[in-house]
């Protein structure tokens, strides 16, 4: 049976084909008993990518249903797909800008790479156009995917958004030592080491951190996180479902619910806001609130869970323990106290016409 479809909109139909394919995905994923098989996932991802809305194009509530829905199931899956739909949607977002288009086939894979590390890559002209040199740090299954994003210097001051070929001469993965992670562990990270490599911009230099799809694009990684505080509160509800739950199993059940309609209402409103009203001051005040509210009604969602099924679950489960763990560790994405502190500056900077509502 399809999984349940996660709904942030009251009244629209559900998807059973979205259902199915994620299904199908997930079990193709896990068909090994020793780990996931990311390939699967990545070809849902290919799949998703020429089915699924762009953000701020009409329908990015269904898009950031589609993508809490694959956060519910597994969190891995919704992992391996993220990036790959981001990457489409800002190279959608370029080309409608006028950006050249990278050369890649139909059924590439993409990865995002914006995080900077302690070595910079530098990208510089060419006779052909632009080439990258350094190191990027931080390529989250930059040893699965074909294509990525990467930002790069193009000088002291300024970075750049480029598309390169992971599979071109001059590229080379670099182990990242250590690996522990039990949450997300098959969605590993390695370094890039890139030595004269061909690169495509896309936009002008600074454009990618400052277009307004950079911000619906952490709206929708907020969606996955909802998907996935949804996956573990289902666990408390079936629990609540096979036996009579006490007073204190019901005071639990009923604050999960309260605290994840408040984000689902949060994740909604954003999203009409998106295809509505897309402008960068608005989108950025509004899905850095989005993202703390769903931040929060996670970690909130973690905590209640864990207190109401006590061990159990989590010692004798394997999808349940997996689950907490993957969101656990998913949810470190959000920059915690720094982020609300950017909210709070938003909040001041913010004109009485810009979601500035108390």
């Amino acid at each position: 049976m399809p999984p349940t479809p996660v709904r942030l909109s009251q009244g629209r139909a559900a998807s059973p084909v979205l259902g199915a394919l994620v299904e199908d995905a997930v079990r193709a994923a896990y068909a090994d008993p020793a780990g996931p098989d990311l390939t699967a996932a990545l070809d849902l991802a290919v799949l998703l990518g020429r089915t699924l809305p762009l953000p701020a194009a009409g329908d990015t509530v269904g898009l950031w249903e589609a993508l809490a829905t694959l956060g519910a199931v597994d969190l891995t899956v919704a992992r391996v797909v993220e990036p790959h739909l981001d990457a489409l949607a800002v190279l959608a977002e370029a080309a409608a800008a006028g950006s050249t288009a990278p050369d890649a086939p139909d059924d590439a894979t993409w990865g995002v790479y914006a995080a900077e590390g302690p070595r910079r890559l530098e990208a510089r002209p060419a006779p052909d156009g632009w080439v990258l040199d350094g190191e990027k740090s931080w390529c989250s299954l930059a040893d699965h995917v074909d294509h990525a994003l990467v930002t790069a210097w193009v000088d002291e001051t300024r970075r750049g958004l480029f598309a390169v070929d992971l599979g071109a001469a001059g590229v080379a993965r670099q182990a990242t030592g250590g690996w522990v992670a039990r949450g997300l562990a098959a969605v590993r990270s390695t370094g890039l080491r890139l030595d004269g490599v061909p690169a495509t911009p896309v936009g002008d230099p600074d454009w990618y951190l400052t277009r307004p799809g950079f911000a619906w694009g952490g709206a929708g990684v907020a969606a996955v996180w909802f998907g996935g505080a949804v996956g573990v509160a289902r666990r408390l509800r079936e629990s609540a479902e096979r036996r009579e739950p006490d007073q204190l199993a019901l005071a639990h059940l009923g604050a999960v619910d309260a605290v994840l309609d408040g984000a689902r209402g949060s994740l909604a409103a954003a999203a009409d806001l998106a295809d509505t009203r897309p402008d960068t001051a608005r989108a950025e005040l509004v899905t850095t609130r989005v993202r703390q509210q769903v931040a929060d009604a996670a970690a909130e969602v973690l905590d209640r869970v864990g207190r109401a099924l006590g061990p159990g679950p989590l010692a004798t489960e394997e999808p349940h323990a997996r689950r907490v763990a993957d969101l656990g560790l998913y949810l470190r994405q959000h920059h915690a106290e720094r982020d609300l502190a950017r909210l709070g500056s938003l909040v001041l900077d913010a004109a009485p016409d810009a979601e500035r509502w108390w």
